[in-house]
């Protein structure tokens, strides 16, 4: 069923509400979200409610349960590993292919996605970024790669808010790297730049994670785990 116009706007303030409030913590995994309260929350009917939390659940922020409701996605340790994993593959995949195709216009499109940030730009930041890799992975020629990195990119978006104050401290520097590499066509200088920063990003989450929100989480053979090197 086609949703009018004010429900398309309301299905956008709910999705960017929600969707905030997943990635900063202020839902917990596997907390159930009551759609009766949040329509009467925003004062809608239930179809732009669930057209945003379908929406969430596409982006793997939500859990539909039939006959049970909408719950925030619950995710392990191990989980979380094998997303970091998946970035790396994806993203090692996308830059050896870019790196030979990327064009000068593509390469003055990356530097202007970088505008700083303060304690208050986490949104901002994980925009930012994603859009800095799936450039890259469009700079691939391939489509595919590109949707398969945003996906997971927004699975993680809610456990990078855990290094945001870290990451932001480096970012900078590591894009430039990045950029000037690929500039130079410097396939191993980008490669390394690249899989620094992802496994750099996946040692902080993980370890603040165990630090802040470890009882909520599976922990059995965590720092094994931590410390396993991911292939390349």
């Amino acid at each position: 069923m086609v949703i009018s116009e004010a429900e398309e706007t309301i299905k956008s303030k709910i999705h960017k509400d929600l969707r905030h409030s997943i990635t900063k913590g202020y839902l917990n995994p596997g907390e159930k979200l009551d759609i009766v309260k949040l329509a009467k929350h925003y004062r809608t009917s239930i179809m732009p409610l669930r057209e945003a939390l379908s929406q969430l659940s596409q982006e793997g922020l939500v859990t539909i349960k039939p006959r049970s409701g909408y719950f925030v996605c619950q995710i392990t340790v191990r989980q979380l590993i094998d997303l970091f994993e998946v970035r790396e593959i994806l993203e090692t995949a996308a830059i050896q292919r870019a790196v030979e195709r990327i064009t000068d216009e593509q390469i003055e499109q990356l530097t202007h996605d970088y505008t700083g940030y303060d304690d208050e730009s986490y949104d901002l930041y994980i925009d930012e970024n994603r859009r800095f890799h799936c450039l890259i992975a469009k700079a691939s020629g391939n489509e595919e790669l590109v949707q398969m990195m945003g996906h997971v990119h927004d699975q993680l978006a809610r456990f990078m808010f855990l290094a945001f104050r870290q990451t932001v401290k480096t970012q900078d520097k590591t894009h430039a790297c990045i950029i000037e590499a690929l500039r130079a066509r410097d396939a191993e200088t980008v490669l390394k730049a690249l899989i620094d920063e992802i496994r750099a990003t996946r040692d902080f989450v993980l370890t603040r994670l165990m630090e802040e929100q470890g009882d909520s989480w599976q922990i059995r053979d965590f720092e094994a785990s931590r410390r396993q090197p991911l292939e390349v």
